[in-house]
C-alpha cells in the first residue's frame, strides 16, 4: 500500500472500508505544495483494532476519522515511529530528562478542562500562530479531545501543580499514539516538548508496548523536522517499515 495511494483496506471484521478524499487546500507546512487527505471513519464496531491496524499502514486519528495523505504532486509526509526496545537513550536525552525531573504525568480521561485549553491557546500562539487551530474556541478543543470512538487519554503534565504540558494520547495494542501535544512556551528552553515524547517511549517500556507512533515527519518543513531526532526511527517505505537510513 503506498503512502499516497490508499486502496481498499478490510478491516479486522472482514467488512471493506469505504474511503473518502478531501478536497485540494494549501499545504500548511511545504509552502506552494497542494494538501489531499483519504479517510474513512472509526465509529465502528472494533474500533479499536481497526485503528491499531490502519496506524500500521500510516494512518493517523482525527476525531472519529482515521486519514493519510493523499497528496497529488508531493510525498513529503512520510509516517514515523519509534522502536521502544531499541531506543537510544543518549547524553543530550538524559540531560532533558534530568531537566525536567520534577515533572509528574498524571494520565485523565479524554474530557478536556479550561486551564487545558488557556495552555493550548499559548502554546498555539507561540508555536503555530496563523494556522487554523489558532480560532479554535473552548468548545473546539472539548470536541477535539472528547470525539474519540477508540481509547484515549490526556497525560498532563504538572510542575509543583502548575499544568506545563499535555498531551492526547492513543492507547493502541502496539504502543501510543501521539495525536497532539503541546506545553507552555516558557518551558521551551527546557525541550519540555521533547520531554514529553521521552517521556511517552519511557512509559511505553514500562508497559511493554513496542512503539510510539509519533504521526508525520516532514524534513523539509522546520516545524515537523524535529521528529526525526529520535532514533532508532522506522519509517514507512510502501506497506514496510523500515529503519530510516534504508529508506
Amino acid at each position: 500500500m503506498r503512502q499516497d495511494d490508499p486502496r481498499p483496506f478490510a478491516d479486522p471484521t472482514g467488512r471493506k472500508l469505504r474511503y473518502f478524499v478531501t478536497a485540494p487546500s494549501p499545504c500548511p507546512y511545504i509552502e506552494g505544495q497542494v494538501e489531499r487527505k483519504a479517510f474513512t471513519h472509526l465509529g465502528v464496531p472494533a474500533s479499536d483494532a481497526l485503528h491499531t491496524a490502519l496506524s500500521q499502514y500510516g494512518f493517523r486519528r482525527s476525531q472519529t476519522i482515521a486519514y493519510r495523505p493523499a497528496c497529488p504532486t508531493c510525498n513529503a509526509c512520510r509516517s514515523v515511529r519509534t522502536p521502544v526496545a531499541d531506543f537510544e537513550w543518549t547524553r543530550r536525552w538524559r540531560r532533558i530528562l534530568s531537566r525536567n525531573a520534577q515533572i509528574e504525568r498524571t494520565p485523565l480521561r479524554n474530557e478536556g478542562t479550561r486551564e487545558q485549553y488557556r495552555l493550548f491557546q499559548r502554546y498555539l500562539e507561540a508555536r503555530h500562530d496563523g494556522l487554523g487551530m489558532s480560532e479554535m474556541s473552548y468548545a473546539d478543543y472539548l470536541n477535539m479531545v472528547r470525539a474519540s470512538p477508540v481509547r484515549t487519554l490526556i497525560f498532563e503534565y504538572r510542575e509543583e501543580g502548575r499544568l506545563v504540558g499535555a498531551s492526547l494520547t492513543d492507547v493502541m495494542r502496539d504502543g501510543f499514539s501521539l495525536v497532539y501535544s503541546f506545553f507552555d512556551p516558557e518551558f521551551s528552553p527546557r525541550s519540555v516538548g521533547n520531554f514529553i515524547i521521552l517521556d511517552h517511549i519511557r512509559h511505553a517500556h514500562q508497559f511493554g508496548l513496542p512503539f510510539v507512533y509519533l504521526g508525520y515527519w516532514i524534513p523539509e518543513s522546520p516545524k515537523m523536522a524535529y521528529k526525526g531526532e529520535f532514533r532508532p526511527l522506522e519509517i514507512l517505505a510502501g506497506d514496510r517499515w523500515l529503519p530510516l537510513d534504508r529508506d
